[in-house]
Formats: structure tokens, sequence, C-alpha cells
């Protein structure tokens, strides 16, 4: 949340999306909120603060959309963490707010969230079927950044850039991604029926079946 605020307020300050360089100024505020919310980051981070508050509301909250907005929350935190530690780190050099605001997308909201997966889950919550369906945001996510960037020409990862690297590079570098989500995905479900259920989340499954 602190770093959403902060991003928030590098864009209104002439800033780019996602812990990106102040070098946006010359586009309009509007252009630059709509690159921000258009950044795989920023849409993991807001899927993240929103299933963490429903968690704290109600912690054995269910559903079969729910799961996938879960599971979906998880994935895209998980990637956007080790996507920007593996690839996009080495090629920048954030620093002020910048820095503190990529820092809390980066690396504190995903090894976190994934900290309090494993601790308090809910679980057992992923199916075979939860799995498939959580692909479908990513999916409709990259059709979107590339419909997009043939009229714009821009895009908000480098790696996904077709006007730098061309089409075939850039489709190479998502079919990585995908193959790293679906080994996650995998990961997760193998784990979630396996690690301890949440007491309390399991006590409250208990009362609502009776």
């Amino acid at each position: 949340m602190v770093a959403l605020v902060i991003q928030l307020a590098l864009v209104f300050m002439g800033g780019g999306g996602a812990g990106a360089p102040l070098t946006d100024g010359s586009t309009s505020v509007a252009v630059r909120l709509w690159r921000m919310f258009s950044f795989f980051t920023i849409q993991s981070n807001l899927l993240v603060l929103a299933t963490a508050v429903i968690l704290m509301w109600r912690p054995a909250h269910d559903g079969r959309f729910w799961r996938v907005l879960r599971l979906d929350a998880m994935l895209g935190i998980l990637i956007t963490g080790l996507v920007f530690a593996i690839v996009l780190a080495p090629q920048i050099h954030l620093t002020g707010w910048d820095l503190v605001a990529s820092t809390g997308f980066h690396y504190i909201v995903p090894w976190g969230a994934l900290a309090a997966w494993l601790f308090f889950g809910p679980r057992p919550r992923i199916s075979w079927g939860t799995v498939a369906a959580a692909f479908l945001w990513p999916v409709l996510w990259l059709s979107y950044i590339f419909i997009q960037g043939v009229f714009t020409r821009w895009y908000p990862y480098p790696f996904l850039d077709v006007t730098t690297i061309g089409f075939g590079t850039a489709l190479r570098n998502v079919t990585l991604v995908l193959i790293l989500a679906a080994a996650l995905a995998g990961i997760l479900k193998f784990l979630d029926y396996r690690l301890p259920a949440l007491p309390r989340a399991a006590n409250v499954n208990r009362a609502g079946r009776h």
C-alpha cells in the first residue's frame, strides 16, 4: 500500500510506473496513470492487497472465483519478484523514492505474500481447475499489451518490447515466463495439499458444513 501511494505521487510528479525512473514528464498525467496500471507489477500488487484485505476480514473466505483470484495474486506477485530480480534489476538503476517504491513492489510484497501463504494459507484451495482458470488473467494481460503496443509502440517491460527486440524474441520471452508460471503453479498446488491447514479456517469450514 505504501509503495502504491509513493508510485502514484511519482506519476503525478512526472514519473513512470511500477518503479520506472522519472523519464515520462513529457506525457500527460492520464497517459502516465494508464501506463502505471498497465504494468503487471501494479496489477499483481493490487491483487495481493485486495485478497489480503479480504482474508483479514474473513480468514476462511472461499468460493470458486475466490480461489482463482487468490492463486492469481500468488502467481502474479511471485512472477513479479522473480522476473524483476533475474531480468530487470540488472538493467535499471533506481534512486530515491523510485527505489523505495520498487523495493516494496518487487521485494517486500512478493516474499511477504509468500511467507503469509506458507504460514496461514488458507488451504487446501488449489485444484487443477483453479490452476487452469488462473492463467486467464495473464494471457488476457499479454494479449492486451501486444495489441495496444501495435498502436502506441509502448511496452511496460524491455523483454516485451516488440519495436526493439522483435515479435519472435518477445514471444519467446513470454513463453519462458509462462513456463515459469506453470512451474510455480504446480509447486503451489503441491504445497497446498501437504502443508497443514490454518486451524481457524479449518474450524470455520467444518462449522459451515453442519
